[in-house]
């Protein structure tokens, strides 16, 4: 067995545990690679069919061709969409002028938590990595939030030999993180081996691509050439960058994205 076919193995064990231990489950679906890739492992894992809700915060903000790539790939895979806006910040006007880490938590973290107080979802799967930012690095794959989703980093439980907690107080709710053990090499590796399209925002186009997305304002190109998977796991083998390096967000202050993540950020 190689190195992708454990990763996947173990990806799925995750998501069907999941499946099996939580009532009213969803998915969150950034349209970026890595939530792209989790949900071709949710389709492997449930033999080709995703039974649970994809959730995609829209802050209306998104690249171009990203809304388009989601309502196209929602139906081909026949999955449930639904989607969550914070209207009335925006038509307060709510944008990255009023401060990056303002704007997130208003136009990401409140919608997320108003659709999960509406529709009652009692456990998230989330499609992050440990390598991706420091903060990540100390999650679990089974992670308990507060009623308000803040994160208690200190707080988590021990998850030793795979043996993974999944039995939590009534309320609890629960992140899933199946992707945690990935790198983003690994991503790319999987991307190439299962052929998954992903939005072509990250392939280059005139000397440039995206290597993480977001948000128009806040999201900032690369100088490359990489325009096949391939290409791509090349570059990063030998760059020294961050990944996030172009997310706006992150560079605000020391502590950032550590401050939106406790309050129930991604």
């Amino acid at each position: 067995m190689d190195h992708l076919a454990k990763l996947e193995n173990q990806s799925v064990y995750i998501l069907r545990e999941a499946r099996k231990k939580f009532k009213n489950l969803a998915m969150l679906w950034s349209i970026g690679k890595d939530s792209t890739v989790l949900a071709h492992l949710a389709r492997k894992a449930f033999f080709g069919h995703i039974p649970f809700p994809l959730v995609h915060v829209d802050t209306t903000m998104k690249m171009n061709g990203m809304i388009d790539y989601r309502n196209r790939k929602a139906k081909e895979w026949g999955v449930e969409l639904v989607t969550s806006t914070n209207r009335k910040a925006l038509a307060e006007g709510m944008g990255p002028e009023k401060g990056k880490v303002v704007c997130c938590t208003a136009l990401k973290r409140d919608p997320l938590q108003m659709i999960l107080d509406e529709k009652g979802y009692t456990g998230i799967i989330v499609g992050i990595r440990r390598d991706e930012e420091p903060t990540r690095a100390k999650e679990r794959y089974f992670s308990p939030r507060d009623a308000q989703m803040e994160w208690h980093m200190t707080d988590q439980p021990p998850e030793l030999w795979d043996q993974f907690n999944t039995d939590f107080e009534s309320g609890t709710h629960v992140r899933i993180h199946p992707l945690l053990h990935w790198t983003e090499v690994n991503i790319w590796e999987y991307i190439e081996r299962e052929q998954i399209e992903v939005i072509d925002l990250y392939f280059a186009k005139d000397g440039k691509r995206f290597r993480s997305l977001g948000c128009w304002p806040c999201t900032n190109g690369i100088m490359s050439n990489a325009t096949s998977p391939a290409e791509i796991i090349e570059e990063l083998k030998r760059t020294s960058t961050p990944e996030r390096a172009g997310r706006a967000q992150d560079q605000e202050s020391e502590d950032a994205f550590e401050s939106l993540r406790r309050d129930g950020y991604m």
